[in-house]
């Protein structure tokens, strides 16, 4: 009996194994064709399609991009700032709130939640935002794509929920030995909520690292523009249009209009991809954890 077991626990992991590695390739294969399009002819594209085999690898699209290194370079500086920034902001900033949402003896957390719960449903639109952000001063200042990012209800409930499944045991002895509730909430809860900080972290990253909205409204000078909003600008026919302008030698016929959106994507997904594995296993955890409690 125990034999015709470990067989059928056999098959059955090669059989998980296999509908896994099929998953994974169906998940990788958008990556591997982005990656091999952005190397290939502009002809063959527009007469094939992409493909997985070209016939042609050609860097003509990578070479328009770094026309103007510099400008790519700030881009870069202007990103990796708002989103390192913005990251750290917003995770001490909403960890804060769910620690507070989190404790029984907040009288008025179920009101503040209410309210936090209400602007998923309703927001006040483009205008009222547009005209707040220009009396605060922030036209064409950075702070513009950092301040709208760095809340969000969602995350402030997920880490409410993760919190909420410490013992309270911890608290009510850190606050015996007279612990305030910033020693407890920075020395307590705040090291013992890694894989939620680690799920919030990676979300609001990711928005930081995409933004291009915000720069598009409120941001003028070329450099300050974010690296999302710097491609799109590149990829753009007026951007074209206004090299030509200046005097730039640009072929249109040969320029890799097609080539150029894969090319600007693995540029700006490079960093992301890279950083992810590192805070899988925390994700992972957070995310379910704060899913399961209520």
């Amino acid at each position: 009996m125990s034999v015709r077991k470990n067989k059928d626990g056999f098959v059955f992991r090669i059989i998980c194994y296999l509908v896994i590695t099929l998953f994974a390739l169906i998940c990788l294969f958008p990556f591997v064709l982005m990656i091999v399009s952005s190397f290939m002819n502009e002809k063959e594209i527009m007469a094939e399609g992409y493909k997985l085999f070209p016939k042609e690898l050609t860097t003509s699209a990578y070479e328009f991009l770094l026309r103007n290194p510099t400008k790519l370079v700030d881009a870069y500086t202007v990103t990796i700032f708002i989103t390192v920034v913005g990251t750290v902001c917003a995770l001490f900033i909403m960890s804060m709130a769910g620690y507070v949402l989190s404790r029984r003896n907040f009288k008025y957390r179920n009101a503040f939640s209410f309210f936090i719960y209400f602007t998923t449903l309703f927001s006040g639109g483009l205008v009222p935002s547009y005209i707040l952000m220009i009396k605060l001063g922030l036209k064409d200042n950075i702070l513009a794509m950092i301040l709208p990012g760095v809340v969000s209800a969602w995350s402030i409930f997920l880490m409410k929920n993760f919190m909420k499944s410490i013992p309270d045991s911890l608290y009510e002895s850190a606050a015996i030995d007279g612990a305030g509730d910033f020693r407890i909430y920075w020395q307590i809860f705040l090291p013992l909520s890694k894989p939620s900080l680690a799920t919030v972290g990676l979300f609001s990253a990711l928005g930081f690292w995409n933004e291009w909205y915000n720069a598009m409204l409120y941001i003028q000078t070329p450099s300050k523009f974010p690296l999302q909003y710097f491609l799109q600008k590149i990829v753009s026919q007026a951007n074209i249009q206004l090299l030509i302008q200046q005097g730039a030698v640009v072929n249109t016929v040969d320029l890799p209009s097609e080539s150029i959106k894969m090319a600007t994507a693995v540029v700006a997904i490079g960093p992301i991809i890279l950083l992810y594995p590192f805070v899988q296993r925390y994700f992972i955890s957070g995310l379910t954890i704060g899913a399961v409690k209520g």
